[in-house]
């Protein structure tokens, strides 16, 4: 059998492993990764439209979600994992299956590459090297965090392939081939690849110093390694640029606590198989085997002491970092992510499988056993104490620490013995593959149930499809039911979004509307209130409904997603009311400022709004409007509850995190005096008019007039929109569309040129009188990253052609060849 063929079989055999592992995990359990459903089965059917072409938009505009955002920077981040596109092959309703696959395709790849990565490491027993890299496939970051999000998962494969680019600079090869994996990684997940990237390099440099070498090739090597890590990463400059423009444009991430005091025996649970839940922290676990070979790299006397020490500070520099809050900074770019602090796991995973390689190759003999099994004594000891070190950590620590010291000790001590050898293989290899499984089984039990109805989703899917009128209205799904991107699960044009993209134009100008939003306006919501879904001409909405499925498709007479306002109008920002009047043109509201009647007195701070206190004892407002009108409520921040014209519900705002949207109260009576009580949690705020009545007849007259004078035909491209208006008029046009940078209009034909935002809404000046304006979006970054890749592929090219033809063997000029061919005639 030829070399290749053997690698081959040992780097598909970790790979099967570990999918396989994976995959019974999750069927014994009968459940998906956790978290899944929310963020990634989203992505992945909005994938689905895109290349089935029922999108609404392109690659570059996502006409779905938050009324119309910028696409590309999401695209990246999400959805660059190549496994995630076959998915398309699937039927649309089977997106936690198609997630699920690509989560077994990546595990398989990566734990492949880091198969052929520990064989350029250091040589030793095939099998052995598939079953070590098997612990780095099924890691705990995996089972716990990476298995639900596949743009994450990207790192476990970029983590082993810029470690082989790097062993290629080790040995003076491939260097294009090497500067095209450093270029897949980064565009495959910027966040990952860069920590993998770092990790590499310290991979790098502890086999630079490991074993003697001349100053020169060890200034070769790393020139190598820095050209091809510059030149890979220019070539993913159009991800690079997008998403770093992007960066800067999007919502904030609300604010993070430092870290908090752990304790060194909360972080040394985390190496134990199964430990999870409780207090965040880093998921490093590599199954038992794993583990007890790492621990007995420093006793192992067949190690060179100089790899041994420069391993053991490499590992105790990467643990330490995820300890101190400074250098946790570093690893995340310097921003704790508000998700969890500990994405990058699975950097310290993978230099824990490969240092504990450079032990299990060596042959750990009974020393280095007894010392490994000794220092795992310790570790569970120091972490016995804490909530994550649950039962089956006992077991698998006693029962699998036993065996697979028996068996490693057979192997040394019985090595030249095929058949001892065959045997205590076997019983690693099932004592590995019943600790992933089992890992897998209790980390995918811990996750709670996502409790969503597949056959709901499907129905509101199909109602949404049914009542599509776009581009001239929306189908809005309302206020998530499902996912935090249901406009993307469902297929409709919605104002709710999930995105660490989202850009803050969208996200103000919703919370403006009052429209709701949690974490810190990175997740936004529809509107709900009658005169905010005018203004985004939303024509249809999924309503609460009777069991089972819940959902109900209400149509409502909206503009055209372009209408204009008059010359002269004057934006009123004091309040959601007058802003929403602002952007429809007309007075629809009555909004008094109310008056206190009743429970503890508030403080009204001028245009900020109301200091109410906290207690059981709720504050009354009483407010005059026209009868006959509809009420609404605006708490905004407000943490409370709230009752009034027969309604009560719970406001659980919470500043800056959670604002609460418009909520109806009910009808105003004949006296026309609206009284709202509120009761505090705690010392709370609501906006100084947080009560707006709309005038009946008002807001269908409003939207009559926006109909006859608005865009008589609306056309949307994938990134465009294109309106024809009334022949003459005048204003400005106004697109229920997000100002978000990127957008350029132009006016009957004319030069195009930056919007004038309205509000945060897309306005345009029609100058003396037009008939049609036509706007267009660019990802700002996309000319600047296409135009470097263009030039870094091209001098790609060049090296690529100049090391071919510098390789080829020289031949005799043709007259030498002629002159001896007749000199040896006969």
């Amino acid at each position: 059998m030829g070399e290749r063929r053997r690698e081959a079989l040992v780097c598909g055999g970790a790979a099967g492993l570990a999918m396989g592992g994976y995959a019974l995990a999750a069927g014994l359990r009968g459940r998906w990764p956790s978290g899944a459903r929310a963020v990634a089965v989203p992505y992945h059917a909005h994938l689905w439209d895109l290349l089935h072409g029922q999108a609404s938009g392109d690659l570059l505009v996502n006409w779905n979600s938050g009324y119309g955002v910028p696409f590309l920077a999401d695209f990246f981040a999400y959805l660059m994992n190549p496994f995630s596109w076959p998915t398309a092959l699937l039927p649309r309703d089977r997106g936690p299956l198609a997630v699920f696959l690509v989560t077994l395709a990546t595990i398989g790849l990566g734990t492949a590459l880091m198969a052929r990565l520990l064989g350029r490491l250091h040589p030793g027993p095939r099998r052995l090297r598939a079953l070590a890299a098997v612990g780095y496939g099924l890691c705990a970051w995996v089972l716990d965090v990476g298995g639900a999000a596949p743009m994450w998962l990207w790192g476990l494969v970029s983590l082993p392939l810029l470690g082989l680019a790097a062993d290629w600079c080790l040995r003076e090869r491939h260097w294009v081939a090497g500067a095209l994996c450093v270029a897949l990684a980064w565009a495959g997940n910027l966040y990952t690849a860069a920590l993998a990237t770092l990790a590499a390099g310290l991979l790098l440099a502890v086999r630079l110093f490991a074993a003697p070498r001349p100053l020169r090739l060890r200034v070769r090597a790393t020139g190598r390694a820095v050209t091809m890590a510059v030149t890979g990463v220019l070539l993913a400059s159009p991800v690079l640029f997008v998403a770093v423009r992007a960066a800067r444009r999007a919502q904030p991430e609300s604010p993070v606590e430092p870290l908090g005091p752990s304790g060194l025996g909360g972080h040394l649970a985390r190496l134990l198989p199964t430990a999870h839940g409780g207090q965040q922290l880093p998921d490093a676990a590599i199954g038992v085997l794993g583990l007890l070979v790492v621990c007995g790299l420093p006793f192992n006397r067949r190690v060179r002491p100089r790899e041994r020490a420069l391993w053991c500070a490499a590992l105790a520099l990467v643990a330490v970092g995820f300890l101190w809050t400074p250098t946790v900074l570093v690893w995340h770019g310097l921003a704790i992510p508000a998700g969890g602090p500990y994405r990058v796991a699975f950097v310290l995973s993978g230099l824990l499988v490969l240092a504990g390689w450079v032990s299990l190759a060596h042959r750990p003999d009974l020393l280095t056993l007894l010392g490994g099994a000794a220092m795992v004594a310790v570790i569970a000891a120091l972490a016995a104490s804490r909530h994550a070190v649950r039962p089956a950590t006992w077991v698998l620590l006693a029962v699998g620490g036993a065996v697979l010291s028996a068996a490693l000790w057979v192997l040394d001590d019985r090595h030249p013995d095929r058949r001892a050898n065959a045997l205590a293989t076997w019983v690693i290899g099932g004592a590995v593959l019943g600790n992933a499984v089992w890992s897998g089984y209790a980390a995918l039990g811990a996750a709670p149930a996502d409790g969503v109805s597949p056959a709901a989703v499907r129905a509101g899917h199909a109602a949404l499809r049914a009542a599509a009128d776009w581009p001239r209205g929306r189908s809005d799904p309302g206020p998530h039911a499902f996912t935090p991107n249901d406009p993307l699960l469902l297929n409709g044009q919605g104002g709710g979004y999930f995105s660490s993209y989202l850009p803050t134009a969208a996200a103000l100008l919703l919370h403006d509307l009052g429209a709701g939003w949690t974490a810190g306006g990175r997740q936004t919501a529809s509107v709900t209130d009658p005169v905010g879904q005018a203004l985004f001409g939303v024509r249809t909405h999924l309503d609460g409904g009777p069991p089972p499925l819940g959902l109900t498709p209400v149509r409502s007479a909206a503009p055209p997603l372009v209408t204009v306002l008059p010359p002269g109008a004057r934006p009123d920002t004091s309040s959601v009311w007058s802003r929403q009047e602002s952007l429809l043109g007309s007075q629809v509201y009555d909004a008094p400022l109310p008056v206190p009647a009743g429970g503890p007195a508030p403080t009204l701070h001028g245009t900020s709004g109301w200091s109410l206190p906290g207690g059981p004892e709720g504050t009354v407002f009483t407010a005059a409007c026209t009868p006959g009108g509809t009420a609404y409520f605006h708490g905004l921040w407000y943490r409370g509850t709230v009752s009034g014209l027969g309604t009560g519900f719970r406001s659980d705002g919470d500043q800056p995190t959670t604002a609460v949207p418009i909520h109806r109260l009910g009808t105003v009576p004949a006296d026309g005096v609206v009284r709202v009580t509120l009761r505090s949690d705690v010392v709370s705020q609501v906006p100084a008019r947080p009560v707006g009545c709309l005038r009946a007849g008002a807001l269908e007259a409003a939207v009559a007039r926006l109909t006859a004078t608005g865009a008589t035909r609306v056309e949307a491209g994938g990134h465009t929109l294109t309106a024809t208006l009334p022949a003459g008029s005048t204003g400005t046009a106004l697109l229920s569309v997000p100002a978000t940078e990127g957008w350029t209009c132009a006016v009957d034909g004319g030069r195009r040129a930056a919007p004038t935002p309205v509000l945060g809404m897309i306005g345009v000046p029609l100058g003396g009188g037009a008939s049609r304006v036509a706007c267009a979006f660019r990802p700002p970054g996309l000319t600047e990253g296409l135009t470097v890749t263009s030039a870094t592929a091209a001098v790609l090219v060049l090296v690529a052609v100049f090391t071919r033809l510098s390789r080829r063997p020289t031949g005799a000029p043709r007259r030498e060849r002629r002159r001896a061919a007749r000199s040896s005639g006969p």
